[in-house]
């Protein structure tokens, strides 16, 4: 299978109007043949929302993929240390986290298993979902299209009329932008329009 043998972490943050969007991308790895290891940063671990409750959320995870969820930043660091994974898929990703990956911050368990990736020179593979990324995200998605390791899922603007900064992910390329960053190819092109 295309996968076969490749150990994927696949991170969550909260741009919870987009997470059922994810959740076909993760059984399309497990299908071609990818270990997939959820990570969820703190508000997908604790917030019920309008789209879902956090409890359900996980079950759903946990049984997708048969493998614990990595929820704490203790949990995360090890992913450096060991070098227990080929690649991390950060879907979606918010702003905030986008913010905090690109200054180094390190303060969930979504960041923390980033810097350990990185740390490692291993690939990151990124798919925006953030209402800034025209406004003050702008230059932190600049920064990390210059950043070694570090690769994104086509994005373009989802409601340029009505939310002129956002910016989404086709989060259906996931799987096709995996398998050029696993080579080291950034998949093109980056900008997309909807």
């Amino acid at each position: 299978m295309l996968l076969d043998g490749l150990k994927i972490g696949f991170a969550l943050t909260g741009s919870f109007c987009t997470i059922d969007k994810v959740i076909p991308e993760i059984k399309k790895i497990i299908d071609a043949g990818g270990k997939v290891v959820p990570i969820i940063s703190h508000s997908v671990d604790k917030f019920d929302t309008r789209f879902g409750k956090a409890e359900n959320l996980k079950k759903q995870l946990r049984d997708i993929t048969g493998e614990e969820i990595i929820n704490t930043v203790i949990d995360a660091e090890p992913i450096g240390p060991k070098s227990l994974l080929d690649i991390i898929i950060v879907a979606p990703c918010t702003g905030n986290t986008l913010s905090k990956i690109v200054n180094g911050i390190t303060d969930t368990p979504v960041t923390m298993a980033c810097k350990a990736q990185l740390r490692n020179q291993k690939p990151i593979l990124i798919a925006i979902s953030t209402n800034d990324a025209l406004g003050t995200n702008a230059k932190n998605i600049g920064l990390l299209l210059n950043t070694k390791n570090v690769f994104l899922v086509p994005f373009g603007q989802d409601g340029p009329k009505n939310k002129s900064n956002s910016m989404v992910a086709d989060f259906s390329s996931i799987m096709p932008a995996l398998t050029e960053a696993v080579r080291g190819k950034q998949i093109q092109p980056v900008f997309i329009q909807y």
